[in-house]
């Protein structure tokens, strides 16, 4: 394609490639991705819809789902599409502004959904640990705050990478092998030194993955500590109920993740359309599968009882 005309290349643009080696089958590509974009957009819009029009549900547990579901619409919105029209129309351009805008937004909002995450883990603390209290340790209004102080972190947290990235110079070659402005992907474009980068890169995975996993895995251990010491078979079972919505949730956020960073960085044998799909599944499959965890696991949340309440009323 001229597209790939390396001699016609603007230096303001950035090309992104897609799939490598899948080209031919972008289209049926393109499937599966919209219909998760859809489903993604449905059940996470719907759990806004819900929890706004339910008095009931305005407790910190459903505002903390609520941040949840803006976060996965906001990790499936900056990538998808972007995505859909490289595979439907080849519009694989993208500025070196956009894409570091792109990169910024999706980087902020994943870093906030993990906060959100750590967030939730100590709900289910609180709720199993100290319930008497937890009225008065977590009120809508604290809640609010903390998800304030999500967001003021993953910006300053998230901000320094297409800084870092704008100062760099970028090669002749300026083909991203990704469907979307990847960082690593873009820092292997660049002539310069990249050590930086690279260095903050590994800060960034580090604060994320981490030192937010730490923290959840000590929330859930207090959370077994203080199970295992109830003596009664129904509150055991009622304690592990609430918390199994967030452990699949959570499980389904970082696994994927943490196997894309670590074959990203180091497994140089797996090919390049294999590391590509799965960092576009972590960013589809979680958001798409969330909202459908919580509306089965949650009672108050009967996402198809509320809604069908609320269209019978309309």
């Amino acid at each position: 394609m001229a597209a790939f005309n390396l001699t016609h290349f603007d230096p303001s643009t950035f090309i992104l490639n897609g799939i490598p080696d899948l080209e031919a089958a972008h289209i049926w590509i393109s499937i599966p991705f919209s219909m998760f974009f859809l489903i993604t957009l449905l059940g996470n819009v719907t759990v806004l819809f819900a929890v706004s029009k339910e008095q009931i549900l305005h407790k910190p547990m459903f505002l903390l789902l609520c941040m949840l579901a803006l976060t996965d619409i906001g990790m499936s919105t900056c990538v998808v599409p972007k995505a859909l029209c490289i595979f439907w129309f080849g519009f694989k351009g993208i500025t070196v502004d956009g894409c570091l805008t792109q990169m910024f937004f999706l980087y902020a909002v994943a870093a906030m959904h993990s906060a959100v995450l750590v967030t939730m883990a100590f709900d289910r603390y609180v709720a199993i640990c100290d319930p008497l209290r937890y009225a008065t340790i977590l009120t809508n209004a604290r809640i609010a705050k903390l998800g304030l102080v999500c967001l003021i972190q993953a910006v300053l947290l998230i901000l320094p990478v297409p800084l870092l990235l704008r100062r760099l110079p970028f090669c002749a070659n300026r083909v991203i092998l990704h469907t979307y402005c990847e960082h690593l992907a873009v820092v292997k474009m660049s002539c310069g030194d990249t050590t930086i980068n690279r260095m903050y890169g590994l800060v960034i995975a580090f604060m994320i993955i981490g030192l937010d996993l730490t923290l959840i895995g000590l929330s859930y251990g207090l959370i077994i500590r203080a199970i295992l010491r109830i003596s009664s078979k129904k509150s055991h079972q009622k304690a592990l109920n609430t918390c199994t919505a967030h452990i699949c949730v959570m499980l389904m956020s970082y696994t994927p993740n943490l196997f894309s960073t670590l074959t990203h960085r180091y497994g140089q044998g797996i090919s390049a359309h294999v590391h590509i799909l799965l960092a576009n599944l972590y960013l589809l499959v979680p958001p798409m599968l969330n909202p459908i965890i919580y509306g089965v696991k949650t009672k108050e949340l009967q996402l198809c009882d509320k809604v069908g309440k609320y269209t019978c009323r309309m």
